[in-house]
């Protein structure tokens, strides 16, 4: 049978039963658009979450970890060999915190093809004084332009700016709780004391807000030349180095790699975010998980409305077969009937997907943790409209299947005689 004839029958049965056929449409409408709205939502708002951490952290970081030597003097004597050892108190041997030879690793490190980027670090530890007031301080110096690049600092700069701190190597980007417990803020000065008892006059050119108040309560940036200043080192002189790489994935053996080869203690980001990636991985496991039973349960509800609509064409059916439809035929009318059902539910479902998402986007999302997020998070993906409108096909495309599958059975002689 030709299929312009099949579609014509599958619209007038679907026309003829506007109610039903809205009903069964509006399912599917609601069903792609609860799925679209729930993860645009849920994967935003993860993606928010996880930007908090993992957007901050290096893929590796190296650093020079101090620790007892794990082979003490004993252990080159002979005579003890095969003895019990116990020595107690054991310290660790003298040494710095820095980077040995770091300017020539970060070169080094810079050739290979898998690192996007690669950023020193001064890390100095000082007090923040104002006036009377005293607070323990974390300083980190680094090139604040790469820093903005290779970590999204700007993102969590809720005053001034990172170009700011670059142009003035006497300027200092200070924690906006730091700022809050001495009352003081932008071009404002603050008194900064080494461990060494030396105290230097830094100006206020931006404040940094992280979200995390540990950080925000004792972090600072400073330029790393500044950085070596407060120290009293030279230009060598680098604590720590992080790597951005290309592919977020290699970080775990990038790590042991450079382990090996350098001498140097390297951590990647899933051993260092290892419960954060945890908690991730199960909210999405939930949001697939219910945005997929919200797609079950409208693709159940078609299948209901079409095995009922078939009921009701009983005698359409009959009449169908006695003038000359084949089983098959009659199949590809109910089948056609549910994909047409499927296809302008899947589109209206879309669009309210859409629309809606788009409305809790401009929706305002204020609140101090997160100075910088101005409305609420929601990740317009393609992929979730791609994804919703195969499940609309699919869905009623089984949804019609099992009822025309009987209807194709259906013995028009019996339905006549009924009647």
């Amino acid at each position: 049978m030709k299929l312009g004839v099949i579609l014509s029958i599958s619209k007038t049965h679907l026309l003829s039963r506007k109610k039903q056929t809205i009903i069964a449409a509006l399912g599917v409408t609601f069903g792609i658009g609860a799925y679209i709205i729930m993860m645009s939502f849920m994967t935003g708002l993860n993606g928010l979450l996880d930007g908090l951490v993992l957007n901050r952290t290096p893929h590796v970081h190296l650093y020079n970890e101090i620790v007892p030597s794990e082979i003490q003097p004993l252990d080159y004597v002979a005579d003890f060999k095969d003895d019990v050892k116990i020595v107690h108190s054991i310290k660790p041997k003298q040494s710095q915190n820095r980077i040995h030879n770091a300017l020539a690793l970060m070169s080094f490190l810079e050739e290979q093809g898998d690192v996007r980027g690669v950023t020193p670090m001064v890390k100095a530890q000082g007090y923040y004084m104002a006036g009377s007031t005293k607070l323990n301080g974390s300083i980190m110096g680094v090139n604040v332009m790469q820093e903005a690049e290779l970590y999204n600092l700007n993102d969590y700069i809720v005053a001034g700016s990172a170009q700011a701190l670059e142009m003035n190597e006497n300027g200092i980007l200070i924690g906006k709780g730091v700022a809050d417990k001495l009352s003081i803020g932008i071009n404002d000065y603050v008194q900064i004391s080494t461990l060494s008892g030396d105290v230097y006059p830094l100006k206020i050119v931006g404040l940094y807000q992280s979200g995390l108040a540990e950080i925000d309560d004792i972090q600072s940036y400073v330029n790393i030349k500044t950085a070596q200043r407060l120290m009293g080192e030279s230009i060598e002189y680098i604590t720590d180095i992080n790597i951005k790489l290309y592919d977020m994935s290699l970080a775990p053996q990038f790590a042991k790699d450079i382990e090996k080869m350098h001498d140097l203690s390297a951590t990647d980001i899933q051993t260092a975010n290892a419960q954060f990636e945890t908690g991730t991985a199960i909210r999405n496991l939930i949001s697939y998980a219910v945005s997929i039973t919200l797609l079950i349960v409208a693709g159940f509800g078609i299948y209901n409305i079409l095995n009922m609509l078939i009921y009701e064409k009983m005698n359409d059916i009959a009449i169908l077969k006695a003038t000359g439809f084949s089983g098959q035929d009659v199949q590809r009318i109910f089948i056609s009937q549910a994909l047409i059902i499927g296809f302008i539910g899947g589109l209206l479902g879309l669009l309210l997907g859409y629309g809606v998402s788009y409305l809790i986007s401009r929706a305002p999302f204020e609140t101090d943790a997160l100075p910088t997020v101005k409305t609420m998070p929601v990740n317009f993906e393609v992929s979730f409209y791609i994804i919703g409108i195969i499940f609309a096909m699919i869905s009623t495309f089984f949804a019609g299947y099992f009822p025309a599958k009987k209807a194709q059975r259906i013995d028009p002689v019996e339905i006549i005689r009924g009647q």
